[in-house]
C-alpha cells in the first residue's frame, strides 16, 4: 500500500470518528433539550411532581374508572356546574367535599393534606363522569392568618383567586393536580387544554 493510499485511509478514519462524535453530541444536546422541556413543561422539580401524582392517584384510586355515585357515596357532591373558559379549555366538574373545606357554616379549614383534596375533577361524557384529577381549596384569609406565604404541596405553590369570582367563594388559594389526565400546558395548571364540557347536561 503505498503512502497515497495509507493517506486516504487515515483522512477517512478521521472523517468516520467526526462524524460519530458529532452524532453522539447532537443526540446528548437533544436529551437535553427533551429533559429541559418535560421539567419546565410540568413545572419545577420532576420527582416532587411525580410524589404528589402519586399520591392523588393513589387517594383517589377507587374513583377512576367507576361511576360518579362512588364519590358521591363518600361525602363529594356537585358544586359550580361545569367550569370552562373561552380560551383556556376547562376545569370541569368539581365534586366538593364540603368539610374538608369548610368543616362548619362560616368556619374555614386552613389546613391541607396531600391525603385528603378537597375537590375530584371530572370531565363530563356521553358516558358519565370521568375522573381527571383533584383539587385542594383553602380560604386565603384564614390561610394568611397563620402563614407567611401561601400554601404549598411537594414544592407546588396555591394559585390565588380573588373576589368577586365564578364560584361565589371568598379569595381562596387552589392547586390542581391533573394525575389522571395529562395536561399539554402542565400538570398543576387551572385550565385543562383538553377538557371540555361539551357533553356536560
Amino acid at each position: 500500500m503505498n503512502d497515497r493510499s495509507n493517506l486516504y485511509l487515515a483522512c477517512a478514519a478521521l472523517g468516520l470518528v467526526a462524524l460519530a462524535t458529532a452524532s453522539a453530541m447532537q443526540a446528548n444536546a437533544q436529551d437535553a433539550r427533551e429533559h429541559a422541556a418535560t421539567t419546565q413543561h410540568h413545572g419545577g422539580n420532576g420527582t416532587r411532581k411525580n410524589e404528589l401524582v402519586k399520591i392523588v392517584r393513589a387517594v383517589t384510586a377507587k374513583y377512576h374508572n367507576a361511576p360518579v355515585a362512588v364519590a358521591e357515596a363518600d361525602g363529594f357532591q356537585l358544586l359550580f356546574g361545569c367550569v370552562s373558559d373561552d380560551d383556556k379549555g376547562a376545569m370541569g366538574l368539581h365534586y366538593v367535599q364540603l368539610p374538608r373545606y369548610m368543616p362548619a357554616p362560616g368556619v374555614f379549614d386552613a389546613e391541607i393534606k396531600a391525603e385528603e383534596p378537597e375537590i375530584l375533577l371530572y370531565e363530563p361524557t356521553p358516558y358519565g363522569p370521568r375522573l381527571t384529577g383533584a383539587d385542594y381549596l383553602v380560604d386565603a384569609a384564614t390561610w394568611d392568618q397563620a402563614n407567611p406565604g401561601p400554601p404549598q404541596l411537594n414544592g407546588q405553590i396555591f394559585h390565588y383567586f380573588g373576589a368577586p369570582n365564578r364560584f361565589g367563594l371568598p379569595p381562596f388559594y387552589t392547586l390542581h393536580v391533573w394525575a389522571w389526565k395529562e395536561s399539554p400546558s402542565g400538570t398543576f395548571v387551572n385550565w385543562h387544554d383538553n377538557v371540555s364540557c361539551d357533553a356536560h347536561n
